[in-house]
């Protein structure tokens, strides 16, 4: 295998985005976290915009527009910190939204991150145990509610694939899915928008136009029965599931020669 896995999800994750749209990510906190719910989204988005979406916009803790991350020398520590301010780009809001508002359609998608996702697409980055009284109280929802509520589609970013992490329920909803399928986020006054893809580093699950979940792809080196055994709901019948498809020589270079030319992303 020459690629990394923050490779194969960066170009399988390129796949998905349509030229014209504008994608939001912000800057994740801990190392697992940053790799999976910032590192991999501007990858994918910064490959997208070198091969067939050249009109994507790129809103990088949602004030950077189309950042030039070849010219990045170190990851910013905070949404504000020199090397993001310093950052050339096309243009830099003094407030968010600014142009872009909360209200539904001006986002295309985003990318979220937590400790449990369920089958509905909820996912939990707010505690572990009762929220009346938590075992572990987490980092908290920040801005997810905005993002399952009213943004295009979500990508749920999970760096880790176990039982743990992917549950029957989850403990707290932080950012809403599909309860009851889209029927359901309907009567929550959600008509549009939730999570659209789960990618991990055992997987990619996709939600169908009911809003149900099902295995995308498996990774090469995955076997379904591992997927089984490191997910703690039913995946259903595994038989037919590709595998993700691999990047290709070309995605390969742009990705470490024009995205990342330093480094910093692919760590």
């Amino acid at each position: 295998m020459n690629y990394t896995m923050e490779e194969l999800l960066a170009a399988a994750l390129a796949h998905t985005i349509a030229d014209g749209e504008v994608g939001f990510t912000g800057l994740a906190t801990g190392k697992a976290a940053a790799a999976y719910n910032t590192n991999i989204p501007l990858l994918g988005m910064g490959l997208a915009k070198r091969t067939h979406a050249p009109n994507l916009t790129v809103l990088l803790c949602g004030w950077s527009h189309n950042p030039d991350l070849s010219q990045l020398k170190a990851m910013p520590e905070c949404e504000f910190a020199n090397e993001l301010l310093n950052l050339p780009c096309e243009a830099q809001m003094q407030d968010y939204p600014g142009t872009w508002a909360y209200k539904a359609g001006d986002i295309d998608f985003a990318f979220g991150t937590g400790v449990q996702v369920d089958r509905e697409g909820n996912l939990n980055c707010t505690c572990i145990g009762d929220p009346a009284h938590p075992k572990v109280q987490l980092v908290g929802p920040i801005f997810l509610p905005e993002h399952f509520a009213v943004f295009g589609r979500e990508y749920i970013m999970m760096p880790h694939h176990e039982r743990r992490n992917f549950v029957g329920r989850v403990d707290h909803i932080s950012g809403v899915g599909y309860p009851g399928g889209t029927e359901g986020r309907r009567r929550l006054g959600l008509p549009g928008g939730g999570p659209k893809y789960i990618f991990t580093p055992r997987c990619i699950f996709a939600f169908d136009g009911a809003g149900s979940l099902y295995v995308k792809s498996i990774h090469p080196g995955v076997t379904p029965q591992e997927l089984e055994e490191n997910t703690g709901f039913d995946l259903g019948d595994l038989s037919g599931v590709p595998a993700t498809a691999e990047p290709t020589a070309e995605e390969l270079r742009i990705l470490r020669e024009e995205v990342d030319p330093n480094g910093i992303l692919r760590l």
